[in-house]
């Protein structure tokens, strides 16, 4: 199902909302909650703020009026010509005060707004008999206000009055006011900045996801990982970087990665190779072949695109080791079928010479005859046997010249040639033989006759194996690359994979710390050199693609 038909049937369902709503939703409740908290908190120290500020503000008025000389001596005389009244309505008008009420250390009244209360006692005591300023909010007869006292001292030292100075609340609540409107506009600007930055942050995201939403992702995550680990082929996922973003366990086995591997650019899993080359689309093509160590991978790459936006590629890899050893068994079996054909087709034709000689009459030249034909086929097969020891070679040796005979190529084991007792591994021996005859027989294929491959053997130090022929042989420029796993420059065959022959007999000789040289032609020319007591690896037996694969 398509994330389109996916997105249709969630919304069908009744499903979650989008997810540029939850994002949305989810910043304005976040948002909301922060500037409501934030808002509350600015206006709870504002307001403290405020409050102190008109209270140090009354303080400085009472303070300054407390030690001006006419309020000091006004008051010490008991203030007869009642000055102090006029002078603190001057200072009250002049510093935008409610009232300045001077009173003496008793709190009779000199001053107040009310000419009615001067001469009246205060209703609470004087504060400021401690000598001290004080400050706070006073419930008075005007009203509540921020309110400061200050002591007036006389020419001892002594406190003899105190003046109370106070500011309506109602200043400071419009002051209030003013900065809980400055928060509200704050706060909707950051509400409204907040709305188009939850909208660009949903479209980027959307974007990024594809335009799908949560249920679809989980939808794919699940669907994903069912199917990634539900198959048998290896999958491996690379973004843009060569970073491996999905992998397998089948692709960890195939590939022997042990531990982390999300995140890994592929030069750090892979070793620098042919392998590593279809990895990273240096290599291209359908169903490439890479010889691994212990298997015989088929290699798939395809790049990933989503909206015309590239986001890396795929690479799938299937292990044909069984089937492939499978078929070369099969092609051997073929190529035993072809030599006994060749030989029943041969031995035919000798039979009806026979036949017909008796038929004449001729039977001492048919005798004859016989006798020739017996004594040149079991002088082929004791001669490969004098110098060639171990019979599975001689055998091999035998039905590859059967069969390349058939293909008018001649097939020849040089005269000085001896393998008594190969102090190597007998599977490894037959494998690079087979695979270097076959390539020489076919590398002989359409060119002008005669056709001749010579095979030479030897082991006095180690083995060493030569295969040559008198083909067009190898170009200089193309030596390094025949040995490589999968390239070939003969024709496919049905069911079978080309480029493999020589990759795998560098391989075993690699491993058997031996060597092999490739010259340039013309005429191709093999050369491999074995150690003694090489020997392969039990695995790599029993994975069957060490076998007579030539190609």
């Amino acid at each position: 199902m398509s994330p389109a038909s996916r997105a249709q049937r969630l919304r069908a369902g009744g499903h979650s909302s989008t997810l540029t709503t939850q994002i949305l939703l989810a910043s304005l409740s976040l948002l909301l909650l922060t500037v409501v908290l934030g808002g509350f908190l600015f206006t709870l120290i504002s307001n403290q703020t405020l409050d102190r500020q008109y209270q140090l503000r009354a303080l400085g008025i009472a303070t300054t009026s407390a030690q001006m000389p006419e309020i000091r001596s006004a008051l010490a005389a008991g203030d007869p010509k009642h000055v102090i009244d006029g002078l603190a309505r001057e200072i009250a008008t002049a510093a935008q005060s409610a009232y300045v009420v001077v009173t003496d250390r008793n709190g009779i009244r000199f001053s107040h707004p009310d000419p009615a209360l001067i001469g009246q006692k205060l209703e609470e005591p004087v504060a400021v008999l401690d000598g001290e300023t004080h400050v706070g909010f006073d419930v008075g007869s005007l009203g509540t206000s921020a309110n400061a006292r200050a002591p007036i001292f006389g020419a001892d030292g002594s406190v003899i009055g105190q003046v109370s100075v106070g500011i309506e609340e109602t200043k400071v609540l419009d002051n209030q006011a003013q900065n809980i409107w400055l928060i509200t506009g704050f706060s909707a600007l950051v509400l409204a900045l907040g709305v188009g930055g939850s909208l660009l942050l949903s479209r980027r995201i959307k974007r990024v996801t594809f335009n799908l939403e949560p249920a679809e992702i989980a939808s794919l995550l699940q669907e994903r990982e069912a199917l990634l680990h539900g198959i048998r082929e290896a999958v491996v996922g690379l973004d843009d970087d060569g970073r491996v973003t999905v992998i397998n366990g089948e692709a960890r086995r195939l590939l022997q990665i042990e531990g982390a591997a999300l995140g890994k650019p592929v030069a750090e899993l892979i070793q620098d190779g042919r392998l590593r080359d279809l990895f990273t689309g240096a290599l291209s093509g359908a169903d490439q072949v890479a010889l691994m160590e212990d298997a015989l991978l088929v290699v798939n790459r395809m790049p990933v695109s989503i909206a015309g936006r590239s986001i890396g590629s795929v690479v799938t890899l299937r292990d044909r080791t069984e089937i492939e050893a499978l078929v070369r068994d099969l092609h051997s079996i073929q190529g035993l079928m072809e030599a006994m054909r060749a030989l029943e087709h041969e031995y035919a034709n000798r039979l009806h010479i026979v036949d017909g000689l008796l038929e004449m009459g001729e039977v001492d030249q048919a005798r004859s005859y016989v006798s020739q034909i017996s004594s040149m086929s079991r002088s082929l097969g004791e001669g490969l046997r004098a110098r060639i020891e171990p019979p599975e070679l001689a055998a091999l040796l035998l039905a590859k010249i059967t069969v390349a005979a058939e293909q008018d190529v001649h097939i020849e084991v040089t005269a000085e040639s001896r393998l008594e007792r190969p102090q190597v591994d007998q599977a490894e021996l037959l494998t690079i033989v087979g695979n270097l005859l076959d390539n020489a027989v076919d590398a002989l294929a359409n060119t002008p006759r005669p056709r001749t491959v010579t095979v030479q053997f030897d082991d006095a130090d180690g083995v060493f194996i030569a295969v040559r022929d008198n083909g067009p042989g190898v170009p200089a420029e193309k030596i390094d690359q025949v040995v490589v796993d999968g390239y070939s420059t003969k024709d496919p065959r049905p069911g079978m994979r080309r480029g493999i022959g020589l990759a795998l007999v560098r391989r075993i000789v690699h491993r058997a710390g031996g060597t092999l040289d490739v010259f340039p032609g013309p005429g191709g020319n093999f050369e491999v050199w074995l150690p003694a007591n090489s020997h392969i690896a039990d695995k790599d037996r029993r994975t069957g693609v060490d076998q007579d694969i030539g190609g």
